[in-house]
């Protein structure tokens, strides 16, 4: 009898390894697509904008800065603008493939969980009480804020007989969103200081930063990346059930805990540094299940490359679709999302992963 060697790719479904290998081409292939996409938006971002910049400006400005040079400014201070629009995307594309595998949910997202609510309310509960201004102290209430709602809505979630399921899940997120945007409401019409600073902050801009801020969110995101990307092996484990998982040597309740850390890590940062953005985490896992399949230890990693191209696209777009004026990142985002999402809640027989 042959004894041929086999690859798990779908949920337990053993492909001979000759396929295995191929498949595995195809998925390095889009790797190396999504590299060179996400290469190309950053130099859209640089480009592109009320006062656009050639392409062979842009590159020049990259290798031989000329300070006196008005369009090699410009480029400069899109730089962080760039860079923001990376680390934030990455930040949720990875977050929220990874919600989805702990939930085994397609409909997890930092946002619809309850998780970008949370610390949001948090934050505008450090500019209402103690007039927080700025990233670095937006991030450790953005943190507490995540982890708090996690907590809230995997409880309440799990109460009753069938525990935490998708569907529980997805509406015990909404019910805790839905909350705490009515607290984070009452305490902002009762103060116009914490108002006007919390308008310039929830809408999800990437305008506005500085390197500084930037840096202080990049070694939480460190962290939580390197925590997520080793999680690949746990979702597709967790993705045949608790049972299964134990049974191929996996330890489920802990590995929600390790990764729950990393989601908080990722989320907090993107929050605290950009307001509360949606649906990148929705839209990017479904495209890329599209193209590769569903194995984590792939997912992860494109997730990385694929949700700050759709990001950095959506803010480019935002520049240019209402000059001189310009719409937020977090409002495309949203439109772009809103569909994305409905056609998913359509598709009720996949509820699960």
């Amino acid at each position: 009898m042959s004894t041929a060697p086999t690859a798990v790719l779908r949920q337990g479904t053993p492909l001979p390894a000759p396929a295995a290998r191929s498949s595995n081409r195809g998925r390095a292939m889009w790797l190396a697509v999504l590299l060179a996409a996400l290469v190309l938006a950053c130099l859209a971002s640089l480009a592109v904008g009320a006062r656009s910049i050639p392409p062979a400006t842009v590159l020049e400005s990259l290798f031989h800065f000329d300070s006196a040079n008005g369009d090699h400014a410009v480029v400069f201070s899109r730089m962080v603008r760039t860079a923001a629009g990376l680390v934030v995307g990455m930040s949720l594309g990875l977050a929220g493939t990874a919600m989805q595998g702990v939930a085994r949910n397609p409909l997890a997202d930092p946002g619809i969980l309850g998780v970008n609510a949370g610390a949001a309310l948090a934050v505008v509960a450090g500019i209402f009480f103690f007039g927080a201004a700025s990233v670095s102290s937006y991030l450790w209430y953005a943190f507490a804020g995540s982890a708090v709602a996690a907590v809230v809505v995997y409880s309440v979630a799990s109460l009753g007989r069938s525990g935490a399921t998708p569907v529980k899940l997805a509406l015990a997120g909404a019910a805790v969103a839905a909350g705490m945007g009515s607290l984070m409401s009452a305490m902002l019409v009762t103060s116009q200081d914490s108002l006007e600073l919390f308008r310039t902050w929830q809408v999800g801009a990437l305008a506005g930063k500085s390197w500084e801020q930037v840096l202080s969110v990049l070694p939480f995101v460190g962290v939580g990346a390197v925590i997520l990307l080793s999680t690949g092996r746990l979702l597709n484990s967790l993705a045949l059930g608790d049972d299964m998982a134990r049974g191929l040597g996996q330890k489920p309740g802990l590995g929600r805990a390790v990764s729950a850390l990393g989601i908080v890590l990722l989320c907090g940062s993107a929050t605290a540094l950009a307001g509360p953005i949606g649906f990148i985490g929705l839209i990017v896992p479904h495209l890329l299940r599209g193209l590769v399949g569903p194995d984590y230890r792939w997912l992860l990693p494109l997730s990385l490359l694929a949700a700050p191209v759709v990001l950095l696209l959506a803010d480019v777009a935002g520049r240019v679709i209402l000059l001189p004026g310009e719409v937020p990142a977090g409002i495309l985002a949203a439109m772009i999302g809103a569909p994305v999402f409905i056609a998913v809640v359509r598709r009720g027989r996949k509820a699960e992963l």
